[in-house]
């Protein structure tokens, strides 16, 4: 699994002209799950996004994450999370210019490991967590906080 992960003070996506999942401050999670994903990749990138120390704390350094964030009180409202299914973070561009996408996993497979990754994330923050829709056509708009846009690989483990 691959996300991308960007610190926002807001995000939306909609889905059909109709609002599938939007938040305040917090983190946008683009999630891209390949053929060989497992439940174990999941939980793992899920704990790594709820702990990554990517806030500013009362001194403006990058200490705290999106949980401490929200549990210490004077920080202003509490940060959400959106996810939001995005299959094209698997593209390999190696051959010639069109990306190909077959090394990102079935949507059979895919849904239920997105899902999976909703469910760990919100265990790991205790923060609702906001979604997308998988498999649907998306507009996802966002004001990104920073910029602070980091890209994190289950199968790295970094």
């Amino acid at each position: 699994m691959r996300v991308v992960i960007q610190r926002v003070k807001q995000a939306r996506v909609l889905v059909r002209n109709e609002i599938a999942g939007e938040i305040g401050p917090g983190l946008l999670i683009l999630l891209g799950i390949q053929d060989g994903d497992t439940d174990e990749d999941g939980r793992w990138l899920a704990e790594k996004c709820a702990a990554l120390r990517i806030f500013e704390d009362e001194e403006g350094k990058m200490n705290l994450s999106v949980v401490e964030l929200g549990a210490n009180a004077g920080q202003g409202a509490v940060p959400s999370i959106l996810v939001v299914s995005q299959f094209t973070l698997i593209a390999s561009t190696r051959k010639g210019a069109r990306p190909s996408f077959n090394d990102a996993a079935r949507p059979d497979v895919a849904a239920p490991l997105y899902e999976s990754f909703q469910r760990h994330l919100h265990a790991a923050t205790g923060r609702p967590v906001a979604s997308g829709r998988f498999g649907a056509r998306m507009e996802v708009s966002l004001v990104n906080d920073g910029p602070m846009t980091l890209v994190v690989d289950s199968r790295l483990r970094e």
